[in-house]
């Protein structure tokens, strides 16, 4: 999968989960866009489509914008 296509699929799972479609490089959780409970949420559905799970304790770092989290993902399949 190109970074394109997997950028694409978590901004699609981030709007799922929030309702509101978001850019690569949007803020997520500074810009109040997810918040605690959501990204919960996301980091679940990441987990079950992507097979890799966001420690907790890394969640903020890795939900900071679809560009971080897809980074993550790459490194974490």
């Amino acid at each position: 999968m190109n970074e394109m296509t997997l950028k694409q699929q978590l901004a699609d799972i981030i709007e799922n989960v929030i309702g509101t479609a978001v850019a690569h490089d949007d803020l997520l959780i500074e810009s109040g866009l997810v918040d605690s409970m959501t990204a919960v949420d996301i980091v679940m559905a990441v987990k079950t489509h992507f097979g890799c799970k966001v420690p907790a304790t890394e969640i903020d770092e890795h939900l900071e914008s679809v560009d971080t989290l897809a980074l993550f993902v790459q490194n974490n399949r």
